[in-house]
C-alpha cells in the first residue's frame, strides 16, 4: 500500500526526548506570580492535579486539558502567567533539526504530513512553537489530545489525526513515534504501520511490533522511499 500519510507523535518525536523537572517547572512560573508562601501551595497543587489527570490518561485513555489541571489545583491562571509557563518550557520544546528538512521531502513526494500528541496543552501553545522553529506550514493536519475526547494508544485519536490530514485508510498511513505503547501498539491497532524513535527513558511494551525501529529522524526517509516502492 503506497504511504499516503505520515503522522508524528510530538514530544520524543518531532521534539527530541529530554527529561524535565515538572515540579521545579511550576514553582519558578509561581514564584513569579504568587507570594512565597501561596507560591509553594500554588504550585504543589498544580503539579498533583497535573499528574492526577496523566494517570487518568495512562489508565483509561480520556483526555485532558490544562483548564482542566487549574481547576483541580484552584488555581485561575492571568494571561501573564500562562505566559510565563509557555517560556518556562521554550527550552524543552525546539524541534529535532532533521525536522524541516524530513517534513519538506515528504510533501515534495506527495505524502501528507501530521501530528498527533497526548497533550494538555492548547493548539496555540503547540502552533507557537512550529511558527518559531519554521515546521507551521510543513504540517498538513494536527490534533492535540486536550481538544479531544481520548489520547494515544485509543484507536480514535489516532482516526482523528487520519481525517485530520484527509486520508481514510489506516493501511496508507505511518505513524512515527517515541512511546512502544502509546505510538507503536496504538498506531498498529488502529491499522497503520508503526515506526520507533527508541529511547531509553520510555518504558518497553511487549504487545508493541514496530515495522522499523529508527535512530533519528533523517533516517525515515529513506524507509518511506523503500515502502512506496515495495
Amino acid at each position: 500500500m503506497t504511504v499516503q500519510a505520515v503522522i508524528f507523535d510530538w514530544g520524543g518525536t518531532l521534539t527530541p526526548w529530554h527529561t524535565v523537572d515538572h515540579a521545579a517547572l511550576w514553582r519558578g512560573v509561581c514564584a513569579l506570580h504568587f507570594a512565597e508562601e501561596l507560591a509553594e501551595r500554588n504550585a504543589e497543587a498544580i503539579r498533583a492535579a497535573e499528574w492526577e489527570l496523566w494517570r487518568v490518561a495512562e489508565r483509561d485513555h480520556r483526555s485532558a486539558s490544562m483548564d482542566h489541571v487549574f481547576e483541580r489545583a484552584g488555581v485561575e491562571p492571568t494571561a501573564a502567567f500562562l505566559a510565563s509557563y509557555a517560556l518556562a518550557w521554550e527550552p524543552h520544546t525546539l524541534t529535532d533539526p532533521d525536522a524541516p528538512e524530513l517534513l519538506r521531502r515528504l510533501r515534495a513526494a506527495g505524502v501528507k504530513v501530521g501530528v498527533l500528541s497526548n497533550t494538555m496543552w492548547p493548539r496555540s501553545m503547540h502552533e507557537q512553537v512550529f511558527v518559531r522553529d519554521g515546521v507551521l506550514d510543513l504540517i498538513d493536519g494536527a490534533v492535540y489530545s486536550s481538544e479531544i475526547e481520548w489520547t494515544k494508544p485509543h484507536p480514535e485519536a489516532f482516526r482523528a489525526a487520519m481525517h485530520a490530514v484527509g486520508v481514510s485508510d489506516p493501511a496508507a498511513c505511518v505513524f512515527v513515534g517515541d512511546r512502544p505503547f502509546d505510538d507503536v501498539y496504538g498506531a498498529k491497532r488502529a491499522g497503520m504501520r508503526a515506526v520507533l524513535v527508541p529511547n531509553s527513558d520510555v518504558p518497553a511494551c511487549p504487545d508493541a511490533e514496530p515495522d522499523a525501529v529508527i535512530g533519528r529522524l533523517a533516517d525515515l526517509a529513506p524507509l518511506i522511499d523503500a515502502w512506496q516502492r515495495d
